[in-house]
């Protein structure tokens, strides 16, 4: 049977209705969404199904409602047979490769993403802090931009060949924006909507309060690989992988080289198991050749299980 890696999204990613169509047919993936209800005390289900929008997209919401619509999805395809060599997953999106991989129990991923995303969210109100995409530059380039400029900015995201983010103060990130714009175009360079300057040095006071949660919650060795962003490279050993996950919060998300690890075991195939395709598209333009399939509803399910399900 074909290798596969799954792959999980991070924040952006989200959108009303997120896992309603999976909960209302498989009740495994209902019985996710109860067991988030149940641990945070309030309707996340709702919340996920039915909006409102602008309540959707505040990152202390956000986050948990990606995490469990993608360990709902990944829970129906678990039960389908689809099961992956290799996890990984994109910023938040780490902590559903972690549920899959089995380092993490689902409840204590809620209560780390809980954790994160309010302090994330904090600092982000305390610091004025911003992000850009930056399309079409070299990481080089950009890095020599984000050296020359005043104040604090640097890239966050490495996300395919062509696509960087940059993140600090709303200054800085504006006059690296601005030196970008000469060379490639200010088309090529976008503002995005975010709360705060995420995996860059104003998020130090996050991470700082985010040390003892990460200490109070039990890790077990992982049952299937797992690559992690910060280093771009797998990680067996629980203390490691804690440390990854402490750092991950001020550095950036290295995922061009994620998917070149994951490409040098073999695996071509890939599934982005939760909301969106954003993940897919950055497979298709750092491997060309390499499949990526999104599952987030009932037809897409189909698709992935009639290709890579134990039934074949």
């Amino acid at each position: 049977m074909t290798q596969i890696a799954f792959i999980f999204p991070g924040q952006g990613s989200q959108k009303v209705g997120m896992g309603s169509e999976l909960a209302q047919t498989h009740a495994i993936a209902k019985t996710v969404f109860d067991e988030a209800d149940n641990f945070l005390e309030r309707s996340l289900s709702q919340l996920c199904f039915e909006g409102p929008a602008a309540e959707l997209k505040q990152t202390e919401n956000t986050q948990l409602a990606i995490l469990t619509c993608s360990v709902a999805t990944l829970q129906i395809l678990t039960q389908l047979g689809v099961v992956p060599k290799i996890v990984a997953g994109h910023s938040l999106g780490e902590y559903s490769a972690l549920v899959a991989s089995g380092v993490l129990e689902f409840v204590d991923a809620l209560q780390l993403v809980s954790a994160r995303a309010q302090f994330m969210a904090e600092a982000g109100k305390k610091q004025n802090g911003t992000m850009a995409a930056i399309l079409g530059m070299e990481a080089a380039q950009l890095e020599h931009f984000c050296e020359r400029v005043d104040g604090v900015v640097k890239i966050a995201n490495y996300n395919c060949p062509g696509q960087l983010v940059i993140s600090g103060e709303v200054d800085a990130v504006n006059q690296v924006v601005a030196l970008a714009s000469d060379v490639i175009g200010a088309r090529r360079c976008r503002p995005l909507p975010v709360s705060g300057a995420f995996h860059s040095p104003l998020m130090e006071s996050a991470q700082q309060k985010f040390q003892d949660v990460l200490d109070s919650v039990k890790l077990n060795p992982p049952q299937i690989d797992i690559a992690m962003n910060v280093t771009g490279e797998f990680a067996t050993n629980t203390d490691d992988i804690k440390h990854l996950l402490f750092q991950q919060i001020t550095q950036p998300v290295q995922w061009e080289k994620t998917l070149h690890t994951i490409e040098e075991t073999g695996i071509t195939d890939f599934i982005e198991v939760g909301p969106g395709q954003v993940l897919s598209g950055l497979v298709k333009r750092t491997l060309p050749e390499s499949t990526a399939l999104n599952v987030e509803d009932v037809e897409a399910l189909s698709l992935v299980t009639d290709e890579y399900g134990s039934g074949e």
